[in-house]
């Protein structure tokens, strides 16, 4: 009798599974139907809107949660992301407008947004696209231009190429790029490097144009690039690392601690507590932008608390918050929006989404990672995701835009079509890495860090998680009785269950 309500038991439960799955799935439908039903598709690239569904429901991680803003934009981003995988007779390319460009290179290539589409594009299970995106950049970008393309705008490819091959490792790709990464490094010097050692560079080549602190023609050290160059560096040094290039891991990471200690040296304002643009002319701006905390996305700040006070700045209503989300400078600046509106893609307080997803990064980062981090907690991470989803809608319908005014959420280019879909920022990354918490690893192990609380979600799955060549299927249910795989958090590899814990924290799996 035991044996045959066990059996019965075990039953019930595949059986709730799969009708678990299976209404899982039809959301995915659902959501697809409604995306596409919103949308004219005046633009078809690679993957067209009637593939769609069959396209996000091979490729993407799916995401089960209680945050209905959340869930429906983590599906958006990843249907808008679709829509930019684009054929080349030089490869395949993500673009960052969805409309041709008059500032963009051939094929609508920019590369400001590169580093954002490789971080959101590593968790699609067929990704290798991705290898022909960074070898159209590092080889073909400025090939029959009439001026440079690579380096129109900053960049941290060294740093996103590292990321996307600790979800899909691959040594021998990154050791026949490592010579070439190399030579752009010294390149960038060359161009960008300051007498001083910094890097500076024009506001509008930071992708950051009409700025507080910045200007088209000075040569301003901003924390962004300097950040961006460290990040580089550091990355470089851990891929000769790993192929065993002794002579450049040394010489790299010598060039980080420097640049490092370069940044806290010249770019750290000790009285306002914050990391700011030094002037061409010598003095630190005195304004603090949103950039400052880019430092902590590359985890550049040493673990001290007087460097995590700047944090104290993003929950401000003087600061950086604002209704409609994180502010680009501080709202106590004199000049904060005034120098224009909608005309020349002021960076001058509007939210950026761009701004949005590095600064959620950061947060995410020095709340994983820093151990003083008494400034904000994983409630504040959670709001400014929560705040960043819901400002994906105009007119009640789902969409993501350039940037946006922070007390209305009007999107100041309107329903411009260059700026549909706007590709410049992450999503799902944020998703999958932050909140969640799974923290890619260059050795054979799942560490998965969740900063989502129990006390916010009771429960939340994500299913199809490509990790190290493993179908990866995590599990969080307070009760048990949501997915009927015991309560607590469970997480699958390849179908077998791998780890089971009653409370929503840190663990580290072998995969091996």
């Amino acid at each position: 009798m035991k044996i045959r309500t066990s059996i019965l038991a075990l039953l019930f439960c595949g059986l709730s599974y799969v009708r678990a799955q299976e209404k899982l799935v039809e959301k995915v439908r659902s959501y697809v139907r409604e995306f596409n039903s919103n949308d004219n598709e005046a633009v078809v690239n690679k993957i067209p809107n009637k593939d769609a569904y069959d396209w996000l429901l091979a490729n993407v991680p799916l995401l089960d949660c209680p945050d209905k803003e959340v869930e429906q934009t983590y599906y958006f981003r990843w249907w808008s992301y679709r829509k930019h995988i684009k054929s080349s007779p030089e490869g395949t390319l993500v673009t960052e407008f969805i409309e041709p460009v008059k500032h963009a290179g051939k094929y609508n290539s920019i590369s400001c947004a590169l580093g954002h589409h490789l971080y959101e594009g590593r968790w699609i299970r067929d990704n290798a696209f991705l290898k022909e995106y960074i070898d159209f950049w590092l080889y073909h970008a400025d090939k029959g231009q009439s001026k440079r393309r690579f380096h129109q705008f900053s960049s941290w490819l060294p740093d996103a190429l590292l990321a996307y091959c600790k979800v899909n490792p691959d040594n021998h790709y990154l050791e026949a790029r490592l010579m070439d990464l190399d030579q752009d490094f010294e390149k960038w010097e060359k161009e960008r490097k300051a007498n001083n050692g910094l890097f500076w560079q024009y506001d509008v080549q930071d992708g950051m144009e009409e700025s507080v602190s910045g200007g088209r023609k000075v040569h301003n050290m901003r924390p962004s690039i300097n950040s961006y160059m460290y990040g580089n560096a550091v990355a470089i040094a851990a891929i000769a690392k790993l192929v065993s290039n002794k002579g450049l891991e040394k010489k790299y990471s010598s060039y980080a601690q420097s640049l490092r200690q370069l940044v806290l040296d010249s770019l750290w304002d000790k009285e306002d507590q914050f990391f700011k643009t030094k002037l061409e002319k010598g003095p630190l701006h005195p304004t603090r932008e949103a950039i400052g905390f880019i430092p902590w996305y590359f985890h550049l700040p040493p673990d001290k608390a007087m460097y995590g006070k700047a944090w104290l700045q993003l929950p401000d209503t003087a600061g950086f918050n604002a209704p409609w989300g994180t502010t680009t400078a501080e709202r106590r600046e004199p000049t904060f929006r005034t120098r224009g509106t909608g005309h020349s893609c002021e960076w001058d307080g509007a939210i950026w989404p761009f701004t949005s997803s590095q600064t959620i990064r950061g947060m995410a980062n020095y709340l994983s990672d820093y151990k003083r981090n008494n400034a904000i907690n994983a409630n504040d991470l959670y709001e400014q995701i929560h705040k960043y989803a819901k400002s994906h809608v105009m007119n009640g319908k789902p969409y993501i835009g350039e940037y946006q005014d922070e007390r209305t959420g009007a999107w100041l280019k309107g329903d411009n079509p260059r700026s549909k879909f706007y590709n410049h920022s992450t999503f799902a990354d944020i998703i999958i890495q932050d909140l969640i918490g799974i923290k890619p690893q260059t050795n054979h192990t799942l560490e998965i860090r969740p900063l989502i609380t129990k006390d916010r979600w009771d429960y939340f799955a994500l299913t199809q998680l490509t990790y190290h060549n493993k179908n990866i299927s995590i599990y969080w249910d307070a009760t048990g009785e949501k997915y009927n795989k015991g309560k607590g958090f469970t997480v699958y590899v390849d179908g077998t269950k791998s780890f089971h814990q009653l409370d929503l924290k840190n663990c580290k799996i072998n995969l091996n």
